[in-house]
């Protein structure tokens, strides 16, 4: 009874999905798996990514439950009472604003968080998400003897015990002090008591963790010998699967437009976020992302050529780099690098025009627009591009 895998509340801000969804969704793929003739005994190790942002909460007791678990029985009927908060809040939720006020507030502002935990206050963060339940529910807060994040939480299922949360995903939860990569204990106080004791201590993203389950050897004929190794968030795991190197740099051209890329000296800033690297515990990603992506395309596509992606390219081609001095800002939403609405267009005399640009030009404002934007901001947080372009 989900939409989309989410439950979307009345305030329209809340947004959370029932943990043992996901326990049974695990449960249903790797029956089918079994039922299909996968030979699990040749799996030597095993790892995964989860998306970034969520949170799960064990209840007191659970590691128990997680550790005793019988084979005879799917893993959700076993773990259906193990959870203090039954639906986790994710990445879409944004129904922590007076948390981020008070994290940034009690470290000494926006800039000074950014500095400590590689990003300003995010409402989807964990650390806020934790803040809140504590505030509302402090009686479930302290039921809960273990809080992981969605990719841990996936880990420990396969261990049998609470998986540490790595560094990288870690990094994403307004808690880690990205350079010393341990919590930050001014962080954890302005959330909620006894915090770090619920978290676990942090570790490199391409941790051992231990042996598989047995339950998972009974079950389903894993080897005991197969390893699970840590798991990370949706982002940095793009990062390690795109096999990255220092000066590179990605785009996930999406409704929102994603760049991400490896960095060696970064400058955390109040845009953008820097997260530990799940490759190289002693280097850095970075992470921008663009509201105003695909859907802003295809908004100027339908509007200048005639709703055809073959005109769009052929209006593209036709005109030249640089678009001669013509450049333009789309955004239909409040963008959030950087912060602002509308439409802005500037011509040659760097004078904001009002009026549509010939359709040919305006194509070419919107896509040179749209990547310079991307430079300019991987570059405050410490990207650097040589003369001719090359990776420095």
């Amino acid at each position: 009874r989900t939409q989309g895998g989410v439950y979307i509340h009345n305030d329209r801000l809340t947004v959370t999905s029932p943990v043992l969804m996901w326990v049974k969704a695990l449960d249903m793929i790797l029956e089918k798996m079994k039922s299909s003739g996968f030979n699990f005994s040749q799996v030597r190790a095993l790892s995964g990514a989860g998306q970034q942002h969520g949170s799960v909460y064990w209840k007191k007791g659970s590691i128990h439950i997680l550790k005793n678990a019988s084979s005879e029985l799917p893993l959700h009927q076993s773990l259906k009472t193990c959870f203090s908060v039954s639906n986790s809040p994710i990445w879409m939720d944004s129904s922590t604003a007076s948390q981020c006020s008070s994290l940034e507030k009690a470290v000494g502002g926006a800039q000074r968080l950014t500095s400590i935990t590689g990003s300003r206050a995010y409402e989807r963060f964990t650390g806020n998400q934790i803040a809140k339940i504590y505030s509302q529910n402090p009686e479930v807060y302290v039921q809960t003897e273990r809080i992981s994040l969605v990719s841990s939480f996936a880990a420990s299922l396969f261990l049998g015990a609470y998986a540490p949360i790595d560094y990288s995903d870690g990094s994403g939860m307004n808690l880690l002090q990205i350079w010393e990569k341990v919590w930050s204990t001014s962080c954890l106080d302005a959330c909620a008591p006894g915090l770090e004791e619920k978290l676990g201590c942090p570790i490199p993203s391409h941790s051992i963790l231990g042996p598989i389950s047995p339950y998972y050897c009974q079950r389903y004929g894993f080897s005991p010998e197969c390893k699970i190794i840590a798991f990370t968030g949706d982002n940095p795991a793009s990062l390690a699967g795109m096999r990255l190197e220092e000066g590179d740099i990605a785009i996930s051209l999406g409704t929102s437009d994603t760049l991400f890329l490896w960095i060696q000296e970064p400058t955390p800033a109040l845009e953008g976020h820097i997260l530990c690297n799940p490759v190289d515990s002693q280097t850095y990603m970075a992470l921008l992302c663009f509201k105003n992506g695909s859907l802003m395309r295809e908004r100027i596509r339908n509007d200048c050529a005639s709703g055809s992606w073959d005109e769009f390219s052929e209006a593209l081609s036709s005109t030249v780099a640089g678009n001669n001095g013509n450049l333009g800002f789309y955004f239909d939403v409040m963008e959030i690098t950087p912060e602002a609405v509308g439409i802005h267009r500037f011509n040659r005399e760097n004078q904001k025009v009002v009026s549509d640009f010939p359709k040919e030009v305006e194509i070419r404002a919107l896509i040179e627009g749209q990547f310079m934007a991307k430079r300019i901001h991987a570059e405050k947080l410490g990207y650097k591009v040589s003369k001719y372009g090359e990776k420095l």
